[in-house]
């Protein structure tokens, strides 16, 4: 019996309570996709002198105005800009200087000519055929950071480029939130290790693996207990030993009414614990439980791993992002895509129906072709590309209606 079903969007604003479960400082070598826990600001300028953009001659920008082919100006050059150091060489008044691409820009000037718009009279002479403006094909000192400004924000992702910053401005380590732990209990008499041949009622462990790799995908760190016994004793001991190293608990399995009571007796026989949801208004995925101990959540999954897949997706991605400290995306993880319904789909009101599809293109159209089978088979999830959601209120959806897609993870670039 469910006593505390919960609709899709009451579901979500619970799961909103829970928040980042850490920080650590880690070197920016493995900082790529990790969040930033605090504010990072520069220590010094970026760059920290004015440097060439353009292979070239420092000029003052003065000496060149009024430049053309027809009649251009003639500059004195007073010596070149050897990379790596500083300058020795000054630019005054009818002067040039040689300079290469990120050479510190000489004492005295403040513009740089192109290379291809400079020609040598002689040894000590060049034409320049075009003027250019003061700080033209020049990078000033903090023109990238100033010494003082933000450079990144908490809840900011770090990006290839983003580490590359840090590197520039010489800051080697940086704090971000801790990757949440997922402790896997895989629950069920009939589950056995992958390596075994099923005798008669028995099944593979499938859950386990597919929601370890979910939580790899997520950037969430999975840690697989193996198979526990459908008993008291067995489940609860599961749950307080994963309670003590990780940041939230999913039991798998317990798809039948009398496992989910047992779930529940469990669940109860912890001090402090908050039932926060016994059931959800979706299909699949009705029998799912949410639980609140010492401010961890524990999640309940139906047995059959599509059922518990998709509700990993619509409700488990954006928790874990939550809990990494994803606040910014959390609830915008999921990409979507409009296309055309390819045929009729009825559904029970009452509940928000997930609908998986695959996608194609037609005559410049593209449609979304409902993948239908029994809902506890994996074979659906395997040829989907992605969710249609069917709201409670409605009765189904019509074919050549424009519907959002709810992509999986990998197909976001492919349609």
């Amino acid at each position: 019996m469910f006593f505390q079903v919960k609709t899709s969007e009451e579901v979500q604003g619970l799961l909103k309570g829970f928040g980042p479960r850490g920080e650590e400082t880690i070197a920016i070598e493995e900082a790529i996709h990790r969040i930033v826990s605090r504010e990072i600001t520069a220590g010094e300028d970026l760059p920290d002198f004015s440097r060439s953009s353009m292979d070239g001659y420092a000029v003052r920008a003065k000496d060149t105005f009024g430049a053309t082919d027809s009649l251009p100006a003639f500059l004195e050059l007073s010596g070149d800009v050897v990379m790596g150091r500083a300058p020795t060489a000054v630019v005054s008044a009818g002067n040039a200087v040689r300079i290469s691409t990120g050479g510190m820009l000489p004492e005295g000037a403040d513009a740089v000519v192109m290379l291809e718009y400079c020609h040598d009279v002689d040894e000590k002479t060049i034409e320049v055929s075009r003027a250019v403006a003061p700080m033209e094909n020049v990078i000033a000192r903090g023109d990238d950071f100033a010494k003082g400004t933000v450079v990144f924000q908490r809840g900011d992702t770090m990006r290839p480029q983003d580490i590359g910053v840090l590197a520039g401005l010489g800051i080697e380590k940086i704090p971000v939130f801790r990757r949440p732990k997922v402790t896997i209990i895989s629950t069920g008499d009939e589950v056995i290790p992958i390596h075994r041949k099923p005798k008669p009622g028995q099944v593979r462990d499938i859950n386990s693996y597919a929601l370890s790799a979910f939580c790899l995908q997520c950037g969430a760190i999975p840690v697989r207990t193996g198979l526990c016994e459908d008993n008291f004793d067995a489940i609860r001991e599961a749950v307080r030993e994963a309670l003590e190293g990780c940041d939230t608990v999913w039991l798998s399995g317990g798809s039948s009414v009398g496992a989910r009571d047992m779930t529940v007796k469990v669940l109860n026989s912890f001090e402090g614990m908050k039932l926060l949801v016994h059931g959800i208004a979706i299909s699949p995925g009705k029998p799912t439980i949410i639980a609140e101990i010492n401010n961890k959540a524990l999640f309940g999954l139906p047995g059959h791993a599509a059922a518990a897949l998709i509700v990993a997706e619509v409700f488990l991605k954006p928790f874990l992002a939550r809990i990494s400290g994803d606040e910014k995306t959390s609830d915008k993880c999921h990409q979507y895509v409009k296309a055309e319904l390819a045929r009729n789909i009825e559904s029970a009101s009452g509940r928000d129906d997930y609908v998986r599809v695959k996608l194609h293109s037609s005559e410049g159209r593209l449609l979304a072709e409902p993948v239908f089978g029994k809902s506890g088979l994996i074979s659906t999830l395997v040829a989907a590309q992605g969710l249609v959601k069917i709201n409670r209120n409605e009765e189904g959806l019509y074919k050549g209606q424009e519907v959002s897609v709810m992509l999986f993870k990998g197909f976001e670039e492919k349609v």
